[in-house]
C-alpha cells in the first residue's frame, strides 16, 4: 500500500551553497579558460592529490574514461583478470581498452576478487589484474601484489567506491600501478561527472595526461593515439566547493551507519557488508545481504520497501557474466563464479546520505525488521 511518507533515495548528492558555486564559476569565466587544464582544474588536481595522499593524480571527464586510458597507459595486451561482481563500467572499460576480461570468482564475505581464484585464470595471454574495492571494502592488496609480482602482471584498481578510504593505514590510491576514482554525482565526493587516476609508477601521469588530450605531447606534436577525456574547469570548480563538505558528510554517514548497525545486529538472515569504520571506511554505500533465513526474498523486500517510498538498489545486479554478449564463452561463464552469482541475488543498498535524519534511518531499519 502506498504511503504519504517522504521518499528516501539510495543516495543524495552533496550540493554546495548556490552562492558559493556561483562565485567559483565567476572565477572560471573571469579567467577566460573554460577547459584545457585551466586554473580550477590545476587547483582541484593538487587538492585531491593532497586529500587522497597520493603523489601523482590526473583528472578526467568521468571514471570510465579514466579507467580506459589508465589501462592504455599501462601498455597492456591480451587478457585481464577481473571480478564479475562490479558495475558494468569496469568490464566495459577493459573491453574499450582492447583487452579481454576473464572473470575470477569473489570472496563470499567481502565480495571482492578472491586471490585464491586468480592464479587458476592466469595464462600466457594475461597482462594484468583489475580488482574492485567493492562498496569500499578493501581488496586483499597484499595477496594481489604477490600474485602480480610472481607472474609479472600489472594491477589497476577500480576505486570508484574507495574515495578517502585507507587500507592498513595507507591511502587506497597507493596500491597497485594505478587506481581509478569516480566523481559521479552519486559518489561521496563528486564533480557532477568526473573521475581521476592516481599512479604509483614513474611516467604514467605524463602518458595519461597525453592520452586524455588527443595524444598531444606539445601543441604541434602528436605522440600517441589519444582521445578527448579532459575534465573541464566548470566541473573542477564545482568539485572544489564539494571537497570541503566531505568530512562533515562522512561524519553524518557514520551516524546513519551506527543506527542501521544497531537495528540489524542479531537479525536473522541479514548481514551488513559495509562494516568498516573511521578512516578505513569510504562511507559510500550501506549494503546488506539478505539471506535465505530472512522472512522474505531480496526482491520481495525491495518491492515492499518501495511501496513505502523507501528506494533501494540491487547493487550489483546482474552479475557481469550474465551480459548477453558473453553467452557463456570460456572465461565468462556464470557457473564458474558461484559466489558472485549468489551475491548478485542477495545484496541491497539502503538509503545512505548525510541529510537523512535519525528518524529516517530508523524508518528504513524498522521497515526491514518487520519483514523478518
Amino acid at each position: 500500500m502506498q504511503t504519504k511518507e517522504k521518499p528516501l533515495m539510495v543516495t543524495k548528492p552533496l550540493t554546495p551553497a548556490p552562492e558559493h558555486v556561483a562565485a567559483r564559476i565567476a572565477e572560471v569565466t573571469a579567467s577566460g579558460q573554460l577547459t584545457n587544464n585551466g586554473p580550477q582544474h590545476q587547483k582541484l588536481e593538487a587538492e585531491l592529490a593532497a586529500y587522497l595522499g597520493v603523489k601523482d593524480l590526473t583528472l578526467f571527464a568521468n571514471g570510465t574514461l579514466a579507467l580506459i586510458l589508465g589501462l592504455k597507459a599501462l601498455g597492456l595486451k591480451g587478457e585481464v583478470i577481473t571480478t564479475p561482481f562490479t558495475f558494468p563500467a569496469t568490464v566495459q572499460a577493459i573491453e574499450w581498452a582492447g583487452l579481454t576480461p576473464v572473470f575470477a570468482d569473489v570472496d563470499p564475505v567481502t565480495f571482492n576478487l578472491d586471490p585464491a581464484k586468480i592464479e587458476a585464470k592466469i595464462t600466457e595471454k594475461t597482462s594484468a589484474i583489475v580488482p574492485v574495492h567493492v562498496y569500499g571494502n578493501p581488496c586483499d592488496t597484499a595477496a594481489i601484489t604477490a600474485i602480480a609480482r610472481d607472474h609479472d602482471l600489472r594491477v589497476a584498481y577500480d576505486g570508484a567506491h574507495a574515495f578517502g578510504m585507507t587500507i592498513d593505514g595507507r591511502p587506497s590510491g597507493s596500491f597497485g600501478d594505478l587506481t581509478m576514482f569516480s566523481f559521479h554525482a552519486t559518489k561521496l565526493f563528486h564533480t557532477v561527472e568526473g573521475g581521476a587516476l592516481s599512479f604509483n609508477r614513474p611516467g604514467l601521469k605524463t602518458t595519461a595526461d597525453q592520452l586524455k588530450n588527443f595524444g598531444l605531447a606539445a601543441p604541434e606534436q602528436v605522440a600517441m593515439s589519444g582521445m578527448n577525456a579532459k575534465m573541464n574547469d566548470v566541473q573542477a570548480a564545482f568539485g572544489r566547493e564539494v571537497l570541503p563538505l566531505v568530512a562533515a558528510e562522512r561524519a553524518e554517514r557514520q551516524r546513519i551507519k551506527a543506527i542501521y548497525d544497531e537495528f540489524f545486529a542479531g537479525v536473522r538472515g541479514i548481514r551488513t557488508i559495509t562494516a568498516r569504520e573511521g578512516e578505513a571506511a569510504s562511507y559510500q554505500y550501506y549494503v546488506i545481504e539478505i539471506g535465505g533465513s530472512f522472512g522474505v526474498s531480496r526482491d520481495e523486500l525491495q518491492r515492499e520497501l518501495e511501496a513505502e517510498q523507501i528506494f533501494t538498489r540491487k547493487y550489483f545486479y546482474p552479475v557481469c557474466t550474465a551480459f548477453p554478449w558473453y553467452e557463456g564463452k570460456p572465461g565468462t561463464r556464470t557457473a564458474d563464479v558461484p559466489a558472485a552469482a549468489a551475491a548478485a541475488e542477495q545484496v541491497l543498498a539502503l538509503p545512505f546520505y548525510g541529510a537523512m535524519t535519525d528518524a529516517d534511518a530508523k524508518r528504513v531499519a524498522e521497515a526491514i525488521r518487520r519483514r523478518q
